[in-house]
């Protein structure tokens, strides 16, 4: 998981970096990247998993009112608490 995770933070950089048009989708896809993290971790501290359920809501308002920019960094935070989450349920050892 920690190896998806990172790779996935690192698809997320590339894709910040490419042009506009891609910010939509990029916004879909952080989102979908949640929502599989979340399914698969059942590691996460309670805290941080109502952290996480809360900047969703706030990423799909943001999306539905057409604020990708929002959307994408609220979706990037989120990545970032799940990561921290699953390296200390991990007990930050590296495999």
């Amino acid at each position: 998981m920690k190896r998806t995770a990172i790779s996935g933070l690192f698809l997320t950089a590339a894709l910040l970096a490419s042009p506009v048009f891609a910010a939509e989708d990029l916004c879909a896809l952080n989102l979908q990247k949640i929502d599989d993290a979340t399914a698969t971790t059942g590691a996460m501290a309670e805290s941080s998993g109502d952290e996480i359920k809360d900047q969703v809501k706030e990423a799909k308002a943001a999306q539905a009112a057409g604020n990708t920019k929002d959307c994408i960094a609220i979706t990037t935070k989120a990545l970032d608490t799940l990561e921290k989450a699953d390296k200390s349920s991990n007990g930050g050892s590296s495999q």
